[in-house]
């Protein structure tokens, strides 16, 4: 009994990370293996460890998103001519593997080897069409801005944590989620983590679709499966604003959110109750004046 309790547990821990997205992949033609990797949450002194580590404060959606799941790995394949080939992923580095973009120089490096921050420059021209004001200013590679990779997007690109206006020393609180594309340029993606999870389930993992928050877009190829398995967001205008495309999530319900959600039922209650009893005396008052 005990463990049926803990099976449902479980699985509507992966309902609610999912967010339901395993049953329609399942239920879309050709598409075959759905898998979701089911990982234990994070220890809060790892948590701890990593901000102490890079000077930086974890937001607080990320947090509780590793505090229900050490990283979010899903997969699916699709079935052509009796072969499976594998098509969309949506996956989350785990904190371990939530690494600086930026690495130390090695010691064994040439001397006048080229690295990233060689490359930096001021001036922005990845945003073509978009003022300052629409877009904020792109990360450094630098110590303007401390990196961290999310994911590296099967070789496509990499989804980082940036925090940008850092100072040597002083903690880094303010984040936002950004795309390095295969030419080293910055794409704006989202404010919040919660933002950028909803449009990772959106896109359905699908390859390349970071590139449609890009000037210049997917691929080709990219675009045909992006029609087949995603058509509603991909006649969405490509200038329009991530949020536009964003589904509904309420981080509270789907990362971490047991404690929270019953003081919301609770703050609901409350309310409902103070609503009837004003009903209660606004009909009274009503048969009153009759």
């Amino acid at each position: 009994m005990e463990e049926a309790k803990e099976g449902l547990s479980i699985k509507g821990t992966a309902e609610r990370l999912t967010l339901g997205i395993i049953r329609i992949l399942e239920n879309m033609p050709g598409v075959v293996d759905v898998r979701f990797a089911e990982r234990e949450p994070a220890e809060k002194r790892r948590l701890l460890s990593w901000e102490q580590k890079n000077t930086c404060i974890l937001p607080e959606d990320l947090r509780d998103f590793y505090q229900t799941t050490d990283g979010f790995t899903l997969t699916w394949s699709i079935k052509l001519d009796n072969e499976f080939i594998p098509l969309g992923c949506m996956k989350i580095n785990s904190v371990a593997m939530l690494c600086p973009l930026l690495q130390p120089v090695s010691l064994y490096s040439l001397p006048n080897a080229p690295s990233l921050v060689d490359l930096d420059w001021e001036e922005t021209n990845t945003q073509t069409g978009k003022t300052s004001a629409q877009v904020p200013a792109e990360p450094h590679f630098d110590s303007r801005s401390r990196i961290f990779e999310l994911d590296s997007c099967g070789g496509n690109g990499k989804v980082c944590l940036v925090y940008k206006n850092c100072t040597p020393g002083v903690v880094a609180q303010q984040s936002e989620i950004w795309f390095l594309d295969r030419s080293l340029c910055w794409h704006f993606l989202t404010t919040s983590f919660t933002s950028y999870y909803r449009l990772m389930v959106t896109h359905l993992g699908l390859p390349e679709w970071q590139y449609s928050f890009t000037p210049y877009g997917p691929s080709p190829q990219a675009k045909q499966w992006a029609s087949l398995y995603q058509p509603l967001t991909f006649t969405c205008e490509a200038d329009a604003p991530a949020e536009a495309h964003l589904n509904k999530l309420d981080p509270t319900k789907a990362f971490r959110g047991k404690a929270k959600v019953t003081v919301a039922k609770k703050n609901q209650s409350t309310q409902s109750s103070v609503g009837s009893a004003a009903k209660g005396g606004a009909g009274k008052a009503t048969g009153a004046k009759r």
